[in-house]
């Protein structure tokens, strides 16, 4: 009698080996925001290959996607690796951040009108949405939205520039490393600010945003060490397909 083969006695391996590019980018980022694939931890193209059953020019395609959304660094000569900010990088990220968003808020305190104020209020319950759902890249998004919005509510365009390339570091070092709980205090000190918006308590607002950058950069597990060896297919397989 002939063995069946593992693709036939494995219906986990059977849905891999239909796997789309766009099925492994959206495997590979949900184990990055999961947690399961920790900063630094090498995607080789052999072995991804192996794990969803496609070949190597599919895997290329997808780290290519998972590069441009910076959750991945593509190294010359030695592959692809889920991306690993230093510490020196997030508290420079954050230092630039809190000059800025000091003044942000402070100009925009002074005279919020009712339609900014209303469009706060929505975002932020978008944000509580995605926390309650425990939808971490969607959390992650909102969260560093939030601060966009209130520069181009601010007016200043080159301000809200920099803003938002601040922001897009940020928000990868946040789903990289900061934990549910965090991300609920978040939330909360969103909605702190915008009760001072609408009083228009600009002195109170740039002592919230202070504080509320102090607590996210104390809310990261910021750590300098080499990434263990990881098993894809496990850290994969506990991703629903």
């Amino acid at each position: 009698m002939a063995r069946a083969s593992s693709s036939a006695l494995d219906p986990a391996v059977r849905r891999a080996r239909r796997a789309t590019t766009d099925d492994i980018v959206r495997r590979v980022t949900a184990a990055i925001t999961e947690h399961r694939l920790p900063p630094g931890t090498k995607l080789g193209e052999e072995s991804l290959g192996e794990v969803f059953g496609v070949s190597r020019t599919k895997v290329r395609e997808a780290l290519f996607q998972l590069a441009k959304l910076k959750l991945v660094a593509l190294l010359p000569a030695r592959g692809a690796f889920v991306a690993q900010p230093t510490v020196r990088e997030a508290r420079e990220v954050f230092g630039a951040r809190r000059i800025l968003e000091c003044a942000v808020v402070e100009q925009f305190a002074r005279a919020p009108t009712a339609a900014q104020l209303a469009a706060i209020r929505a975002h932020i319950a978008a944000e509580r949405e995605a926390v309650a759902a425990n939808d971490v890249w969607a959390r992650s998004r909102l969260l560093g939205e939030f601060h966009v919005l209130i520069a181009e509510m601010a007016g200043n365009a080159v301000v809200a520039d920099l803003l938002r390339e601040l922001v897009s570091r940020t928000s990868l070092i946040t789903l990289l490393y900061q934990t549910a709980s965090a991300s609920v205090c978040s939330a909360d000190e969103h909605m702190e600010l915008a009760q001072r918006f609408e009083r228009r308590d600009a002195k109170g607002a740039v002592a919230v945003m202070l504080e509320h950058l102090d607590h996210v950069e104390r809310g990261l597990d910021l750590r300098e060490e080499e990434a263990g060896t990881v098993d894809l297919r496990s850290a994969l397989a506990a991703v629903r397909a």
